[in-house]
């Protein structure tokens, strides 16, 4: 999945142009990323690019130029075949490894942590900024509070109970979740009151906005399937 977001978060805002093919590159010595890299090759959070001669018609590839721009060959987002590709032009940049790339179009800024370069390879992995490592650590934190949750078959409704959780940047929850009464409520509703203060403070210091409609209260718990489904 991390292979699959690393590629598709960087077309998401895309335009479709004609594929231009690029000169052979000259390998800079002071600059390995210079030139045109392709053949790409996923291996867990990473992608492996090989040197190319030229940019590729029909599979995904991109070149850094020594003027600070770049050209991107794209199927767009999460292509399905027949695969359409297309270019994408925008500027980089580089500060120790991390290189950032925008695009024009759509003032769309990435980056990627470079791995390793040499003149043949280049290995880079998605950079998670500041803002997106602390949205991600509360994502983690809301999938602990979601399995622990749903660790026990809804059988009898009586042992069951809902609980309000995170907070809308308008105030008030983000919604309800029910959970059994034969788990560790205690260990439970801190890591939902853990997740709703979390929630807060990231709303304060990302500066998030939201609707200020209110999550509607259940009034209890029934269980289906055995799943727990709230009553309103």
């Amino acid at each position: 999945m991390k292979n699959i977001y690393l590629l598709c978060l960087a077309v998401l805002f895309t335009a479709c142009q004609e594929t231009q093919e690029i000169s052979n590159p000259t390998i800079n010595p002071d600059n390995l990323l210079i030139g045109i890299w392709g053949n790409a090759q996923y291996e867990n959070d990473q992608i492996v690019f090989e040197r190319l001669s030229s940019l590729p018609t029909a599979a995904y590839a991109i070149s850094f130029n020594e003027d600070q721009t770049y050209k991107e060959l794209t199927s767009g987002w999460c292509g399905t075949p027949p695969l359409s590709f297309f270019t994408i032009d925008g500027t980089w940049q580089t500060e120790g490894s991390i290189i950032t790339l925008y695009t024009q179009a759509f003032a769309y800024t990435y980056s990627w942590d470079i791995v390793s370069l040499t003149e043949e390879k280049l290995v880079v992995k998605y950079h998670f900024s500041e803002q997106e490592e602390e949205h991600r650590a509360l994502m983690n934190l809301f999938d602990e509070i979601y399995n622990m949750a749903n660790s026990v078959t809804c059988n009898d409704e009586n042992n069951w109970n809902f609980t309000s959780y995170g907070a809308k940047a308008c105030g008030g929850p983000q919604g309800y979740i029910a959970y059994s009464n034969q788990i560790d409520v205690s260990a439970f509703l801190a890591k939902v009151a853990a997740y709703t203060q979390a929630e807060h403070n990231y709303n304060v210091r990302w500066g998030i906005i939201s609707t200020c409609d209110l999550a509607p209260q259940p009034s209890g718990v029934s269980c289906l399937n055995g799943s727990p489904v709230l009553n309103y």
